[in-house]
Parts: C-alpha cells; sequence; structure tokens
C-alpha cells in the first residue's frame, strides 16, 4: 500500500471512529476515538511513508499524528522540524511517541535533550528529561548524576504534572541503575513525596519513586 493519498488514510481512521475508546482516551487527556491497536495495524500496512507521515502530522488530528510517527523515517527529521513538532505535541501520547519513537532514535537527540531541558514550556522541557532518562539508563557517561538529583530535588515537588512525572522516572532510574547515587534518590523521593498516593492498579510498581526503586532493585537482585 505505497503511495497513499492522505484523504483515503484520513477516511480510513474516521471509519476507525470508536465512541468507548475515545471514552478512554480522553481520561488520558488524548483527544482521539481510535484504538491503538488498530491504529498500529493500519501503520504496518502503510509501511514507511516518510512524505505521507508529514502530510499526516499537518493535517493536525491526533489519530493521524499518531498514524504518523508509526510510519516516518525518524532520522529524516531535522533538528528544527523535531523542536517545532515537539512543541506542537499538546496530546499525551502523541508527545511520547514523538519522544520515544523519534527523536530517539534521530542523531540530534542529545542536542535536543540539552536544548529542551533548560526550556521554560514545562511540556517541551518534559520530553528533555525524558531523553535525559534514557541516557540515564543506557548511556550514562558524561552524565553528572549529582547534578541532576541536585536540580531534582529543588525543582520536583513544584513542577507541573508532566514535568514532575518526567523528572520523577529520571530520579527513579538513577536510583534503579547506580547503586552509588541509590541513598540519595531515595532519601529525596521520601522528602518530597511526589506522586506517593497515585492510585495503583494491583500488579502494578507504583511511581512513587522509593517504592518504584526498591521493587525494581528487588526485581533485578532475584535474576542475578
Amino acid at each position: 500500500m505505497t503511495g497513499t493519498a492522505l484523504a483515503e488514510v484520513m477516511a480510513e481512521l474516521a471509519g476507525l471512529e470508536d465512541p468507548k475508546a475515545r471514552a478512554v482516551n480522553e481520561r488520558h487527556g488524548d483527544d482521539h476515538g481510535v484504538n491503538l491497536g488498530r491504529l498500529r495495524a493500519l501503520a504496518k500496512r502503510l509501511k514507511t511513508q516518510h512524505d505521507l507521515a508529514r502530510e499526516l502530522w499537518e493535517a493536525d488530528d491526533t489519530a493521524a499524528r499518531l498514524l504518523a510517527l508509526l510510519i516516518c523515517r525518524p532520522k529524516a527529521y531535522t533538528r528544527d522540524e523535531l523542536d517545532a513538532m515537539v512543541r506542537r505535541a499538546r496530546a499525551p501520547k502523541v508527545h511520547d511517541w514523538l519522544v520515544n519513537y523519534v527523536v530517539k532514535k534521530n542523531p540530534h537527540a542529545e542536542e535536543l535533550r540539552l536544548a529542551w531541558t533548560a526550556d521554560p514550556d514545562p511540556v517541551v522541557a518534559s520530553a528533555g528529561w525524558a531523553l535525559t532518562t534514557e541516557r540515564v539508563a543506557k548511556r550514562p557517561e558524561g552524565l553528572d548524576l549529582e547534578g541532576l538529583l541536585d536540580v531534582i530535588e529543588a525543582e520536583m515537588k513544584d513542577a507541573p504534572d508532566r514535568l514532575q512525572w518526567a523528572m520523577n522516572h529520571c530520579l527513579a532510574q538513577i536510583g534503579i541503575e547506580h547503586p552509588e547515587h541509590r541513598p540519595r534518590a531515595l532519601g529525596i523521593g521520601e522528602r518530597l513525596g511526589v506522586l506517593k498516593d497515585y492510585p495503583t492498579s494491583p500488579g502494578c510498581t507504583s511511581p512513587y519513586a522509593p517504592t518504584w526503586i526498591t521493587e525494581m532493585v528487588r526485581r533485578q537482585n532475584a535474576k542475578a
């Protein structure tokens, strides 16, 4: 299914609209009604079509943008394109997929990480923190982990929700992956109490950093 016209794909997306899916998605801040499994199936059929992905993104429709992120070529975007995209990706799922499926695979990821982390827009800054968390876990060389903990300790408590969530993830990742910083990470989490009362489904790990760190370290030790 190559060279697909934008109108055809938009019509197919409209046909996938499901009121129940929309109700669930809207509870998470995502304004679309397409089941993500069906969206992925459509992307698999379309295969990679970067020009179509650009058109879908510009349609300014959440389901279309999610599809665009699945069929694009992540390395084909310029730094400025990705910067503009993250500033327009207001739906949480679009923002998450853009960072995880596209930016992390792009050669400008490190440059954008540094720029976004310092951005005054908290949603853009959260993208920078998500990229930092990736480095903490996979490529920590060159990172100032103590410095990151300093910033988290000073700013996470009063940060807006999405930025707070991203900083908390980074805190937990430092505690999980770096034993030498674990006591401090646990202490920061306990003092700040961020997400301590977050509702957690049975069988899931709480996002409260001390609980998260302790559980993941327990699992790592169990595997050793």
